[in-house]
């Protein structure tokens, strides 16, 4: 089955949201909050691409969602409600709009228009700082080629626009997903 415009995919771990920890054997419930996004599951595995799409995503790839996609939602009623992204049977439909990275078996690929920084700590002035990372600022983990055109490579220091940056945790790490306009500065860690 094909969707016209859109991929059909399911949660990873065929769960909506990560909010259970396995400690020595027994799974603990961090948050039962429906509404909070912070533990809605931001994974999706691609069952199938769009018709007539040549992309390099393929079936089986995992997608990075957003965060309202897997969601419940309480209607007017009080009701419990799957987003306008549900099918049927735990599948969901994703549009371009919805996903920033795809993932082909171990690496990570943003999608144009965005990128992904992982915070700098901060670093130690005469100045107290109430911060534990620098503002604006970041290490470029995952580049776009819009990106990539302006010479800036992973591994980079950059600077970007407040209010820009949308924090994303996975794979342990703290990331910000970035429009790459909103990039505004950049620093070459090579030699």
């Amino acid at each position: 089955m094909q969707s016209p415009n859109q991929f059909i995919v399911v949660p990873a771990n065929d769960r909506r949201y990560n909010n259970v920890k396995n400690i020595e054997g027994i799974e603990i419930i961090l948050d039962t909050s429906e509404e909070s996004a912070s533990f809605s599951n931001r994974e999706a595995v691609v069952l199938s691409t769009p018709i007539n799409y040549t992309g390099p995503i393929e079936e089986g790839d995992t997608l990075l969602v957003h965060h309202n996609v897997f969601k419940y939602y309480n209607d007017m009623h009080g009701r419990r409600q799957s987003g306008k992204s549900f099918f049927k049977d735990n599948k969901f439909f994703i549009d371009d709009t919805q996903y920033y990275m795809y993932k082909k078996i171990y690496e990570w690929c943003a999608v144009e228009p965005f990128c992904f920084v992982s915070p700098l700590p901060a670093t130690e002035t005469y100045i107290y700082k109430p911060f534990t990372h620098e503002p604006l600022m970041g290490t470029m983990e995952y580049t776009c080629p819009s990106i990539e055109r302006h010479g800036i490579k992973k591994g980079d220091i950059v600077t970007f626009m407040p209010d820009s940056e949308y924090e994303f945790s996975f794979d342990q790490k703290k990331l910000y997903r970035i429009r790459s306009k909103n990039i505004i500065a950049y620093e070459s860690t090579r030699n």
